[in-house]
């Protein structure tokens, strides 16, 4: 994961829950591929055609309410998303989201969908290139950017396990 990014918004309001994200009907896989062909095609049915890799959301409250499915962030890393920045999460959608690698900022952030963001995680700073306006959130520590940048926290697991095992041979 580099620590600044730059991408296209899409914009969503509240309470997007899971079952918006990625339809129940879809679960039958975990290949984040196959679950971005479908995601939010209830409610953004253009989304899967249109999506582009470092496409950020940008969403209102609440963001991952629902059921608590890993398939939701999944079809959002699948898709190419490489941020979603929400004014709060689901907690379970929070914590599924860092487990598997997909970067969350809390933020509350003016963008219409469309704009161009430029998202700063380690200096804390997202400035809409589109309006000129910038926005703050608490810099993701240096820890989390390695987990997210491992892909994960499995991956990133597995990588120290792997230092410490070359370490002690």
């Amino acid at each position: 994961m580099r620590k600044k990014i730059k991408g296209r918004v899409w914009r969503f309001g509240a309470n997007v829950d899971t079952d918006q994200i990625i339809p129940a009907e879809y679960l039958v896989t975990a290949s984040p591929e196959e679950l971005a062909k479908h995601a939010f095609e209830k409610v953004k049915p253009e989304f899967a055609q249109q999506v582009k890799p470092g496409d950020i959301i940008v969403a209102d409250e609440n963001f991952g309410c629902g059921s608590s499915r890993e398939h939701a962030p999944r079809a959002l890393i699948g898709a190419g998303i490489s941020v979603v920045i929400a004014k709060s999460f689901a907690r379970i959608f929070f914590r599924n989201s860092i487990n598997i690698g997909l970067p969350l900022i809390e933020a509350s952030v003016d963008a219409e969908e469309g704009d161009e963001l430029e998202v700063d995680f380690s200096r804390g700073v997202i400035r809409n290139l589109s309006s000129g306006a910038e926005y703050s959130f608490k810099p993701l520590p240096e820890f989390l950017l390695n987990l997210l940048e491992s892909g994960g926290l499995v991956e990133y697991t597995r990588r120290e396990l792997e230092k410490l095992n070359k370490a002690q041979a």
